[in-house]
């Protein structure tokens, strides 16, 4: 005699000859529950694959950023050169804005292309602690933070090979040129100025991508020209660390001082002031439960 290990409990209630029964049947809560356990599993194998595609993605990208960032000053000296105005700083920055301009909108769309993928920690991080990145994790982040440093010297390693004797002068890098102390403040505040920029302009600026991509390529290269006689500066510790590790002072105190935590402290604070200046408006849903 085969005797049924979950039972279907069955209760029966009657009220004003009326009949009510409610039915339980353990086997059935008990095949949802693992239904539930293998539709969990089947989410957090998706969800850590996603992480791992983006890892790819931004090592890629980060690698190309790298490889391309050095050729920025060659092709502006070429043009200049080209059109006799070396000696005329004001231009010389012009056609650096306009390269520049050209460069961050291909990125993008290289970005856009391999998934989201990013090339900065910092601005990943200001985009995060802003809440503007939903998908993104600190889990996320620990993954992809190291595959983008790892992409920094993967493009590092890669433009050593092929710039031109004549332009190696170039490729140096980012690099203290100032105390430890007064070079983590510079490169915090640079990177600050810079994220908050960021977020101003992509979410508060004009409409127009090309607008908005020639207004960050001009403070970037003003921040550029400010920190140069500090820290370089770099504002992506991953750019940072891939020419660090060719020079062979990536596992230094210095390097994560300057370059990382002060970065890193730089874009959470520029988020931080971001939402407190320009806070999201409330939604219909928050209205009716602050009046409840």
């Amino acid at each position: 005699m085969h005797t049924n290990p979950h039972p279907v409990l069955t209760f029966t209630i009657t009220w004003d000859q009326t009949q009510i029964t409610f039915t339980w049947d353990q086997n059935k809560n008990g095949e949802k529950r693992k239904s539930n356990r293998k539709k969990g599993k089947i989410k957090d194998q998706i969800r850590k694959m996603g992480v791992i595609k983006a890892a790819i993605g931004d090592a890629v990208l980060t690698s190309l950023w790298v490889f391309n960032l050095p050729f920025l000053g060659v092709l502006t000296g070429i043009v200049s050169k080209f059109l006799g105005v070396e000696a005329l700083l004001p231009v010389t920055l012009l056609i650096t804005t306009f390269l520049a301009t050209i460069n961050v909108l291909v990125f993008s769309l290289l970005g856009h292309v391999l998934g989201g993928a990013s090339f900065n920690p910092s601005t990943t991080i200001a985009f995060y602690a802003a809440g503007l990145k939903p998908d993104s994790s600190l889990l996320s982040m620990a993954v992809r933070f190291p595959a983008q440093a790892a992409g920094g010297v993967a493009g590092a390693k890669a433009i050593l090979q092929v710039m031109p004797s004549q332009h190696r002068h170039r490729l140096k890098g980012p690099s203290l040129k100032v105390d430890l102390h007064a070079g983590a403040v510079a490169e915090g505040a640079i990177t600050f100025v810079f994220c908050f920029a960021l977020l101003f302009i992509m979410l508060k600026g004009p409409k127009t991508l090309i607008l908005q991509l020639w207004l960050l390529s001009v403070t970037t290269v003003g921040l550029v020209l400010t920190g140069s006689a500090y820290t370089g500066p770099s504002m992506n510790p991953a750019n940072a660390f891939g020419w660090a590790y060719v020079n062979n002072w990536h596992n230094t105190w210095d390097l994560f001082y300057v370059y990382w935590i002060c970065p890193f402290f730089g874009a959470f604070l520029a988020a931080w002031v971001f939402k407190f200046l320009f806070p999201a408006p409330s939604t219909p849903t928050t209205k009716k439960q602050k009046k409840s």
